[in-house]
């Protein structure tokens, strides 16, 4: 008993640690729907070991109906996961999540195959999941990276990056390593992956431009004959 006491003693500290919003630990244990759709869990998840499946989904039922959460009763969370707002929030049954795990409102953890086994998303330490992000299938989320805001994320990524787009384009962070127990917050801080690229395409063509234009006149039908008769697509 003294054991789960000291859980929830950690978990309500956690969530001092990371929301500004949090100012006592009173409030937290007594309004925070995240918090409480964590602890259910950990009932549901029991009695879902334990052989008491339907008795495990009834308790889950009931988080989802006070919380506005969806936590599978089989899913494996866990130390001092904080899922923030909360609402709409669904993590499906062979979800894993590791320990200090941030999910923001809106998030789906879910499947995208009727098969038995493993079909949901794995969450290493120190994950962020951005508000109205989805990850989907049996994926791993390396540790310590940041899913952006309505993001969807349908193929592994390595650890210390940032997910950005539909669908997600893993991107190298920047700065020094994000530790595990203070896990990188700013979800809605994204790199432009288009833009860049785009900006790097137009960059080349203009020195292409330059390029050709430095040439004679002679030169330049000799490239276009070139060109026509490598690619006839290219015909100019």
């Amino acid at each position: 008993m003294a054991g789960i006491f000291e859980r929830m003693r950690e978990d309500i500290r956690s969530v001092l640690e990371r929301d500004p919003a949090a100012y006592s630990p009173l409030q937290v244990a007594l309004t925070y729907p995240g918090l409480h759709a964590v602890w259910l869990h950990r009932l549901a998840h029991s009695l879902w070991h334990a052989d008491m499946r339907l008795l495990a989904m009834l308790v889950a039922r009931t988080s989802r109906w006070l919380t506005g959460i969806e936590i599978h009763p089989a899913a494996t969370i866990g130390r001092r996961l904080f899922i923030d707002h909360g609402m709409g929030v669904v993590v499906g049954e062979t979800a894993q999540i590791g320990d200090d795990v941030t999910l923001y409102h809106g998030v789906t953890l879910g499947g995208v195959s009727l098969a038995h086994g493993k079909r949901h998303p794995t969450l290493e330490d120190g994950v962020v999941v951005g508000a109205g992000a989805k990850v989907l299938g049996a994926i791993t989320i390396g540790s310590c990276t940041r899913i952006g805001a309505n993001a969807v994320v349908v193929k592994d990524v390595e650890s210390n990056m940032v997910v950005v787009g539909i669908p997600g384009k893993p991107v190298a962070r920047e700065g020094k390593p994000i530790d595990v127990r203070h896990p990188d917050l700013e979800h809605g801080k994204l790199p432009d992956v288009l833009s860049e690229r785009l900006d790097r395409v137009i960059a080349r063509l203009e020195r292409i431009d330059g390029t050709l234009a430095a040439l004679t006149q002679g030169e330049r039908d000799l490239v276009a004959a070139e060109l026509n008769h490598a690619e006839p697509d290219y015909a100019i």
